[in-house]
């Protein structure tokens, strides 16, 4: 184990598996199975600090819900049996079929070394280049705009040039949530040198509501604000000609495109939904200001023009020369803590390794590097298209490793579908139990997970960091390099898979990154290619490139004004009018915009294990405005069935004005292995951007509608189960179990059923009322827990949570347990507000009112606020609402 410096020898230095800022952390085992969690200050990327998340690390590490065993059709077997079967059925389909009947879909978590290995197999041995990621629904639209403008997928700067930006713009991006290390970072720009905010988002979030100025532009119409922008830096002179002249090329053909689709602000501001005077203000501030950052996420590349949104952006800083220098430039925010490294090692279906394309010459550096045998081609199939050619029967046999796209992908229920229609279905997992699992998978082969896994990841800023195990592997898991690999051995192709561990794989695609380069391309880190096994486990946070002789990386990309096109100059791109690919009608008269919340991530298989995670946002939501609520009968906290042409799902309604009239807002996280009718990725359309393939998952037509009566209540219980259909729920992680609040038209039989009750069962039942309890006794404590008619907010199962914890239920407890009473010495607390430290809303309001005038105030007298600072704009409205006058 690698100890950190001044640390206990049993600390090991790791970096977190949730978003793309890659954060160290310290990670201090217990020798039982857990570790305990910190920040590595010494991590460049977040300097000590982790989100709520990140803290919330070592609640995730048991093996409650872990795959500990290969499984084939359902059955337990060997490691041999299964991988047997895997490669024989390989070979089998592509004899009979054509490599193109075999796909393989992976993920942003695996590490850098599984996903080299992966497309190595794929694209040089079996000859397919049908590999594709959960990085197409993220990332996808900023690979193809940086490959159209710089002629590289390049990231130009890194984190620092937010710490020195004067102005920081947010396109797309909920950073207070979603990147809440680094949004701590702007705000201390701002707090310290009074760098100022402006984002730009449909919707006021948690990082609106800190910004100088909020733009809530109009669904779809980003590269409509920045056309106009473009405009306006000629008409003010505040271009920079010598660059453009010296650096770029096609600056007059974007420029006439930018005059037809904004001449002016007025047409601007009509385009994007602003008021002029806002547009303006925007526009002068981003002109006049030297040093600005310009920070796009998912709101930019989850569209149908997201490659045009992210060029729009990039002309801009091209025509100030804004790039590669300290404090400016166009930046990327990653959504997983791999999807970097995925693009180095061709993850992407378009790509082939170390940032190739599928040129004739590319295609034979890289067959001639690998020695393979049957290089493939031309460009695979893209994630949606991979989906529709298994739904047609074009692909006979898939491999999903790390990902669950039977949640993620829209069309959900379609993709879940087309899986039961594979000859060969196979899933490389951590957990037993997923929906992509459920949909029919035929072999289960049981991976690694994070604490387990050894390799490296890349984050947002091109910083190559370790990932370093702490944990023993339980049962029969192994890492997803070790499974490739064996699986390409009993293909026949062992002599070029003789890896020993990652190390030897990482050197190999350091070498490939280096083979006949001579700084034609980007990606280069050869200086690592001659790492050994020592220096590969000592390996500190590095950015790339980090060519022979330049180990320690360099910070920024193009600060000598050469790109990587055939003539070294960047390209201006003329993007194709703005315009909402799906527009609402009679039938679907609403946007659907999806996204994620605070405390959760992805489909909930990591952090729905953590009790403090689970509090914040405990259901999954659809967010209203005022007006559509009244207009529609939908009632602050009843629920509400959203539809679309795919699918529906029923969510508990939140009536706000943070968004605008006409536009929905739900969550994505929930799956049917965590709540009922909750699938959110079943409502989203599957529209995608021409150029780079990725989905729109911000503007679904929808129909939105009060849901049918249920009767109310809550279960507890020791372990999640499938409820009935129809059963409105979502489980929510609490001490020794589960519990979730009910709607339900279900009769209370077969919810015991559900739960599989044993033991004693006491019971009330009050008919005139309408109320059912029952709790179900096993070896002396509660094993499950059912009630139905009464209250349904937080409180009753918050107050017999002493009771749920009891080893032994004394007679008190007995007689009080279906009472209806809550424990005397529990208080409903409401929501978790700091999840960092299990600060609860209602704490946080009393220490305003007790006198807490500041956030500082707040955070010595709670600690609310204190580590990663994503409860920060929620505590300041809460004190902006406590403090007002009356």
């Amino acid at each position: 184990m690698n100890a950190h410096a001044g640390a206990t020898p049993s600390t090991v230095r790791t970096t977190c598996p949730y978003c793309g800022v890659g954060c160290g952390v310290l990670s201090r085992p217990d020798g039982l199975g857990g570790a305990e969690v910190s920040g590595d200050p010494d991590h460049p990327a977040n300097l000590g600090r982790l989100c709520s998340k990140g803290s919330a690390l070592g609640e995730t590490l048991g093996l409650e819900t872990r795959l500990l065993e290969p499984r084939l059709h359902g059955a337990n077997v060997s490691w041999s049996t299964a991988l047997d079967h895997v490669a024989s059925e390989l070979s089998r389909i592509r004899a009979e079929h054509g490599p193109d009947a075999i796909a393989f879909y992976l993920s942003g978590q695996l590490l850098t070394e599984d996903y080299y290995i992966a497309n190595k197999l794929m694209k040089g041995f079996i000859g397919s280049a049908n590999v594709d990621t959960n990085s197409r629904l993220c990332m996808a639209s900023t690979v193809a705009g940086h490959r159209r403008a710089f002629g590289a997928d390049t990231v130009p700067g890194s984190y620092e040039d937010i710490d020195e930006a004067d102005l920081i713009v947010l396109v797309g991006s909920n950073a207070a949530w979603c990147h809440p290390v680094l949004y701590q970072r702007m705000m201390r720009a701002k707090e310290t040198r009074g760098a100022q905010i402006i984002t730009m988002d449909p919707r006021l979030t948690a990082t609106g509501e800190s910004s100088d100025l909020h733009l809530p532009v109009a669904p779809g119409m980003d590269g409509a604000l920045f056309s106009g922008l473009l405009v306006h830096l000629i008409e003010t002179g505040l271009i920079d000609s010598a660059f453009i002249d010296d650096h770029t090329e096609n600056f007059n053909a974007a420029v006439t495109r930018a005059r037809q689709i904004a001449p002016d602000v007025e047409a601007t501001a009509r385009a994007c939904g602003l008021a002029p005077e806002d547009v303006l203000d925007f526009f002068r501030k981003w002109a006049t200001t030297q040093r600005v950052v310009t920070l796009t996420s998912q709101g930019v590349n989850q569209s149908a023009q997201g490659t045009d949104k992210v060029n729009a952006i990039i002309n801009c800083h091209l025509a100030t020369g804004r790039i590669g220098k300290p404090g400016m430039g166009p930046f990327s925010l990653t959504g997983q803590p791999n999807a970097m490294g995925g693009r180095e090692v061709g993850g992407l279906a378009n790509q082939l390794a170390a940032h190739m394309g599928f040129s004739p010459a590319e295609v034979d550096r890289v067959g001639r590097f690998w020695a393979a045998p049957n290089m493939a081609r031309k460009e695979g199939l893209k994630a949606i298209d991979m989906f529709d050619a298994i739904a047609s029967g074009k692909i006979k046999a898939l491999w999903v490793m790390g990902t669950n796209p039977a949640v993620s992908l829209p069309r959900a229920d379609d993709v879940r579908a087309a899986l039961g229609k594979l000859d060969l279905f196979v899933v490389s997992e951590n957990v037993a139990s997923n929906d992509t699992v459920n949909a029919g998978a035929h072999v289960l082969l049981p991976a690694a997970a994070w604490g387990e896994k050894d390799g490296t990841v890349t984050n947002s800023e091109r910083r190559i960091s370790r990932q370093r195990a702490f944990l023993d592997l339980p049962g029969e898991a192994r890492p997803d390099w070790w499974i490739v690999r064996e699986v390409a051995i009993r293909m026949g192709f062992g002599e070029a898979f003789d890896y020993d561990g990652p190390a030897g794989i990482f050197a190999e695609h350091a070498a490939l990154s280096a083979f006949e380069n001579d700084t034609a391309r980007d990606f280069d880190i050869g200086g690592m290619a001659g790492l050994d096994g020592r220096g590969y486990d000592a390996l500190e946070p590095t950015q790339w490139p980090a060519p022979v002789g330049e180990i320690n990386g360099r910070a920024r990309m193009f600060g000598d004004g050469r790109f990587f096109t055939p003539s070294r100059r960047a390209n201006f791109i003329a993007i194709e009018p703005p315009v909402l690919p799906a527009s609402p009608d009679d039938a679907h008269p609403f946007t659907l915009n999806t996204g994620r919340f605070r405390d959760q991530w992805h489909t909930m298989t990591r952090t729905g294990l953590s009790q403090r995670l689970a509090r914040h946002r405990p259901e999954p939501t659809v967010e209203i405005h005022p007006d559509d609520a009244a207009r529609m009968g939908i009632i602050d906290g009843g629920l509400a069935r959203v539809s679309t042409k795919h699918g529906a799902a029923t969510l508990r309604a939140v009536v706000t004005r943070t968004l605008a009239p006409g536009a929905l807002f739900a969550p994505i996280h929930w799956s049917d292995e965590t709540a009922g009718g909750a699938r959110v990725g079943s409502l989203v359309h599957s529209l995608v951007d021409p150029y780079s393939g990725q989905p729109d998952s911000k503007a679904t037509p929808a129909a939105i509608e009060p849901a049918v009566a249920m009767r109310g209540g809550f279960i507890m219980s020791r372990r999640r189960v499938a409820l009935p259909s129809g059963c409105i729920h979502a489980w929510s992680a609490i001490p020794g179990g589960y519990a979730a609040r009910l709607g339900t038209d279900a009769p209370s039989g077969d919810l015991l059923a559900a739960l599989g009750v044993c033991g004693d069962i006491a019971s009330y039942r009050d008919v005139a009322r309408g109320i059912e309890r029952f709790a179900t006794i096993g070896n002396g404590r509660l094993q499950s827990v059912l009630f139905l008619g009464g209250e349904v907010d937080e409180t009753p199962w918050t107050g017999l949570l002493s009771t749920w914890e009891a080893s032994t239920l004394t007679d008190a407890m007995r007689a009080a347990l279906l009472s209806g009473r809550v424990d005397a010495n529990v208080e409903a607390t409401g929501p978790l507000l700091c999840a960092c430290f299990g600060v609860p809303e209602k704490v946080v309001r009393k220490t305003i009112d007790d006198g807490a005038l500041s956030v500082e105030m707040v955070g010595r007298a709670c600690r609310a606020g204190t580590n990663c600072g994503s409860c920060l704009p929620e505590i300041r409205k809460l004190m902006a609402a406590t403090l007002a006058p009356v």
